[in-house]
């Protein structure tokens, strides 16, 4: 029996089909999907649902309590607590017409949390993204999510979600910054091939411009596979390394998960109306 239209089916469709089936986009470019980013504190979250965007990203933890009981909060790291647990956010979440990307910094987070998204699952109709870091990356010093539990544990509840899987990174303006290596993007690949569910690598869009032959590698080996393009704060990177990446990949397979003001010159340089 096949899930209804936009039933829990829809975290594995690809997000462009199901925001142009619901007529929120207009073509499969992922470059009109608008993110809101780090929508953790019940402030953010609920600027987030105002908003005009497709897609909300947020940071799963567990506090730093200590309690073996602790719920899953709303909190980036070096964050250790949250006004906003992961049930708080999931109940005003499933409301809206938002699709998710939840972002997992540790493995202890993930189980807890996959059992609060399967008490909503019927209620969250929109696309759903599960999110981690599992490789070492360029100029990553952050502790990597362990693969093969991680993803284990999400497939054991959700066979079918989108995996967004990532490498840990480091951007340093004193000095060249190498990108994606040949042998990064072969080993996640090697982890990838294996699995059913369709998969986006999130990149950091000032490491992308000099990876361009690894990460074109990567996505001809499945059409599961996509780009997502993120910025770190400080990060330093043009415009044009962005307008280099839409001409050189398919545009259905990048979308762009970037801060204010490269957002919105982006988007006016490639002629999409952009409102938040």
């Amino acid at each position: 029996m096949t899930a209804p239209a936009g039933g829990p089916g829809s975290w594995s469709e690809n997000i462009l089909e199901y925001f142009l089936r619901n007529n929120r986009i207009t073509t499969e470019d992922g470059a009109e999907i608008i993110w809101y980013h780090a929508a953790n504190h019940k402030a953010q979250m609920n600027e987030a649902l105002k908003s005009n965007a497709h897609m909300i990203e947020a940071d799963v933890i567990l506090p730093s309590n200590g309690s073996e009981h602790a719920q899953p909060v709303m909190a980036h790291p070096p964050e250790t607590n949250s006004d906003n647990t992961l049930q708080e956010w999931l109940t005003e979440v499933v409301k809206s017409n938002k699709g998710i990307k939840l972002d997992f910094k540790s493995l202890a987070a993930v189980k807890p949390s996959m059992i609060l998204l399967e008490n909503v699952k019927r209620h969250l109709k929109c696309p759903v993204w599960i999110n981690a870091d599992i490789l070492p990356g360029p100029n990553g010093s952050n502790k990597v999510v362990d693969a093969k539990p991680f993803i284990d544990t999400v497939t054991s509840f959700f066979p079918d979600v989108t995996f967004s899987l990532g490498w840990t990174t480091g951007w340093h303006p004193e000095k060249v910054n190498e990108g994606y290596s040949w042998t990064m993007v072969k080993e996640m690949e090697y982890i990838c091939k294996e699995l059913n569910q369709p998969v986006t690598f999130p990149v950091r869009a000032a490491l992308v411009r000099q990876s361009c032959s690894q990460l074109l590698w990567l996505l001809k080996k499945s059409n599961r596979y996509s780009l997502t393009i993120w910025a770190g704060k400080n990060d330093n990177y043009s415009i044009e390394d962005l307008l280099y990446i839409r001409d050189h990949f398919n545009k259905s397979q990048v979308f762009y998960d970037i801060l204010e003001p490269q957002n919105h010159e982006f988007k006016q340089a490639i002629g999409i109306k952009f409102t938040l």
